[in-house]
């Protein structure tokens, strides 16, 4: 039986991935869905707006963020993850990074892992084995709290490519099957802007590894400077980047902006196969 993400990955269209950030201090939405009625009632607005899997983490990733406790994120996310899974059968991630959280997000309904650590946390390849979820691998230079402290390359396409192979390798060991794992090269972790730009327009050259593609360009900083500090434009801005990404071979969109996000790769795909669906 297919789980729920391989069903979705089935349909053979870009995924929207929508995110809610269950802290106070994250760099789009910090504290908007602080609270568990909050931060249900957007992903469940998300469902209405046809999203595929809602995202939900507890610990702010954004540059110079610093972790939180086992327990505070514990606190955060798993009874968002309950309630939801309470109310609707949508795909459900968890963006963490803690043992702990992926064993307690599993036991209430959550479907997969989303870890920007790429399961390198002392506990982390153990307990996503354990699991049995599938489990998104993203590459990251460094931590948060300082990434982008002049983050430099050789080669950036090699260098990241490289890293997949040796978790990829590392998840094999640890039990958890190819068929599990999906990747994502890190948009805006460790990465300049010209990094970022290089990564969207080759994003092809990870489809080497023969698994699905997962990124998030949404809001970010780079989409910013693009924009030259205006953020009037931020919305429609995003939802070009993420629209490129998905015509450059991303198989998941991680967005903010769902409904604009699903209309654009909705016209994006019509046009692509010459069929209105």
């Amino acid at each position: 039986m297919m789980s729920k993400l391989e069903a979705l990955l089935a349909e053979r269209r870009p995924l929207v991935m929508g995110v809610v950030n269950v802290t106070p201090d994250s760099f789009s939405d910090g504290g908007r869905y602080l609270k568990v009625d909050a931060a249900v009632k957007r992903a469940l607005s998300m469902v209405e707006e046809k999203v595929d899997i809602v995202d939900v983490g507890g610990e702010s990733t954004r540059p110079g963020a610093e972790p939180v406790s086992e327990e505070t994120e514990l606190k955060r996310v798993v009874p968002v993850i309950q309630k939801i899974r309470e109310e609707s059968e949508v795909c459900i991630s968890v963006d963490t990074s803690t043992p702990e959280v992926m064993r307690q997000a599993a036991l209430v309904g959550c479907d997969v892992i989303n870890d920007v650590r790429s399961l390198t946390r002392e506990g982390a390849l153990g307990a996503a084995a354990e699991s049995g979820l599938a489990v998104c691998l993203m590459h990251m230079k460094g931590e948060p709290s300082h990434m982008q402290n002049n983050p430099t390359y050789e080669n950036l396409i090699d260098e990241i490519r490289d890293f997949f192979r040796e978790r990829i390798s590392a998840c094999d060991h640890a039990g958890i099957k190819r068929k599990q794992l999906l990747i994502d090269p890190g948009f805006g972790f460790g990465k300049t802007a010209l990094h970022n730009l290089e990564l969207v327009n080759r994003l092809r050259h990870f489809k080497s590894f023969g698994l699905p593609i997962l990124i998030g360009v949404s809001r970010k900083s780079t989409i910013k400077k693009i924009l030259g500090g205006n953020n009037d434009n931020l919305k429609i801005a995003s939802v070009a980047a993420a629209l490129i990404a998905s015509l450059n071979g991303a198989d998941v969109l991680r967005v903010h902006d769902v409904t604009e996000t699903v209309a654009a790769l909705r016209v994006a795909q019509s046009i692509v196969e010459e069929s209105i669906f």
